[in-house]
């Protein structure tokens, strides 16, 4: 099971056709199935069942392309490190970074860094905070910007910036007509809640109305910021996330929730005992030194 078999199996999987993978592949057709067959026969598995216009991928099939995307990933980047070190400040930085204020604080870094090591590519995965800590820890990147709280005894972390909490709603909501621009958590009680994924935060935001003697009303849980507005703004519920995901938009408004405590901090971050190659550790310093000026 090499790295181009891998490859191969990646593409069929997804296309999902033969013919189509082959092309794209710039392969003959039989070789390509081929591959496919012996890796089956490797594995003891079936990966896909044929159908009339195109294969159905297995539930084995299915965990192996997720590994396989990651092995590549990671044969990828062990390339770029190890051409970063043999040809001075060369090779490609992966980062992690969470939806809300991190792209534009990482924006910034990205510019600077490129324009005193101009060779330097960045690759950027999002998700939210559990899901970076999970390429983190399968070295499918090696930086990250996260949301607090942090696991202490397995991350190097430093602050790099803080965000409101707010909530977005509907321009019809009753709450929308109140003059001001915050709310109280006590003007949320029993309001149908649209929040993040992440355990800590429900953990935060539960917290919160446990100080005003309640329980919040969750009733969807999601990663995407831009999804929750729009859940917002067809009146399904009030949607609690960080005050920069909010995106001009003529169906909801945004109020900063008041108290102490509603901030959400964002934190750089890598693992402890996992030695980086000179190009992140650079990046790192700079990042450091940028965040103190």
């Amino acid at each position: 099971m090499d790295l181009k078999a891998l490859y191969y199996f990646v593409t069929v999987a997804e296309e999902l056709n033969i013919s189509k993978a082959a092309r794209k592949l710039n392969l003959s057709q039989p070789p390509l199935s081929l591959q496919i067959k012996n890796l089956e026969e490797e594995l003891n598995t079936r990966l896909f069942i044929r159908g009339r216009r195109q294969l159905e991928i297995t539930e084995s099939g299915r965990l192996l392309y997720r590994r396989a995307k990651e092995i590549l990933n990671l044969a990828e980047k062990a390339e770029s490190e190890v051409m970063s070190m043999n040809d001075g400040m060369t090779g490609t930085i992966s980062l992690g970074l969470v939806e809300g204020l991190a792209p534009d604080i990482a924006g910034s870094w990205f510019y600077g860094f490129s324009r005193i090591y101009p060779r330097v590519r960045f690759r950027i995965l999002d998700g939210n905070s559990d899901d970076l800590l999970e390429k983190l820890r399968s070295g499918i990147i090696s930086l990250a910007v996260i949301t607090a709280p942090y696991d202490q005894s397995l991350l190097n972390a430093f602050p790099v910036g803080r965000d409101n909490m707010a909530a977005m709603m509907s321009r019809e909501h009753p709450l929308a007509m109140v003059q001001g621009d915050t709310v109280t958590v006590s003007q949320l009680v029993g309001q149908p809640l649209i929040v993040p994924s992440r355990r800590a935060t429900i953990d935060s935001i539960s917290k919160w109305f446990r100080e005003v003697k309640s329980e919040p009303n969750i009733i969807c849980e999601m990663d995407s910021y831009l999804d929750a507005a729009a859940l917002a703004g067809r009146g399904m519920g009030i949607s609690i996330f960080p005050e920069t995901a909010y995106v001009e938009n003529s169906s909801i408004i945004s109020k900063k929730i008041e108290g102490s405590g509603r901030e959400l901090n964002y934190l750089f971050v890598w693992l402890k005992g996992h030695p980086l190659p000179s190009i992140e550790e650079n990046f790192i310093d700079y990042v450091k030194e940028q965040t103190s000026l």
